[in-house]
């Protein structure tokens, strides 16, 4: 179980940014939601939990019964699969955010607001809601399909610290993503970082999110080839 538990690890490293980057994405575009009201920019993360939420209750009473008709797996479709369709919706999610940085910065730069970190860029803050809901579609096939194959999967006697499994990932995956801007930040140089301290509008958040896509990519290969030589435990049959 260990090789499929770890490579849920990096779902966690790629979506990190959303906490951090996003938000300071969303300082800079226009937040008004009425002339006298604005969003707040670390509130956008509503938008991943609503996602999860209703994708939660849609998946249970729309996507099941429908796969259960083709497949007939009780649950719809097995937990690794279930998995390795978070996979690909996380790694488009992660390519959908780089192209909405080259949108924001083509915006600043049609405006000439490069140089300046503070200004207001003319471009909505809803920009940033599709990479909000693919992350939290992402989480409901991924991390509850992840959290489903530890705890089926493992003996009757380790479930519990099979459910810690899963919160370790989510430890190191944070971890993880600390060390991945780390050493961008040391690759990349000061002058020419992908990601300044001062002004986003001068880096390359981009390519950062296009490197974060790529390391998912050989993850995900790596993914394909663990579940392809995994054997489910055997059924435990109660007889009388």
């Amino acid at each position: 179980m260990l090789p499929i538990w770890a490579s849920g690890i990096l779902l966690i490293t790629s979506s990190s940014h959303q906490n951090s980057f996003v938000i300071i994405q969303a300082r800079t575009m226009n937040r008004h939601l009425s002339h006298s009201f604005q969003i707040s920019p670390a509130n956008m993360s509503i938008f991943n939990v609503l996602t999860m939420m209703i994708g939660v209750i849609l998946y249970e009473r729309l996507f099941v019964p429908f796969a259960r008709r083709f497949t007939k797996n009780r649950a719809g479709i097995t937990c690794l699969q279930r998995m390795g369709v978070g996979f690909v919706i996380n790694i488009i999610a992660t390519i959908v955010s780089a192209l909405v940085e080259i949108k924001r910065k083509k915006v600043a730069s049609k405006y000439q607001l490069l140089d300046n970190p503070k200004a207001i860029i003319p471009i909505s803050v809803f920009w940033l809601v599709p990479q909000y809901c693919l992350h939290g579609v992402a989480e409901v096939f991924m991390s509850v399909g992840h959290l489903e194959f530890l705890f089926d999967q493992s003996p009757e006697s380790m479930r519990s610290s099979a459910t810690a499994l899963y919160c370790i990932a989510t430890a190191i995956g944070s971890f993880i993503g600390t060390l991945l801007v780390t050493l961008v930040h040391d690759y990349t140089g000061k002058e020419k970082s992908w990601l300044p301290d001062r002004n986003l509008n001068r880096g390359k958040l981009e390519c950062y999110y296009f490197l974060v896509s790529g390391i998912q990519v050989i993850n995900f290969i790596y993914y394909v080839i663990c579940a392809w030589f995994y054997t489910y435990k055997p059924l435990e049959e109660i007889s009388e």
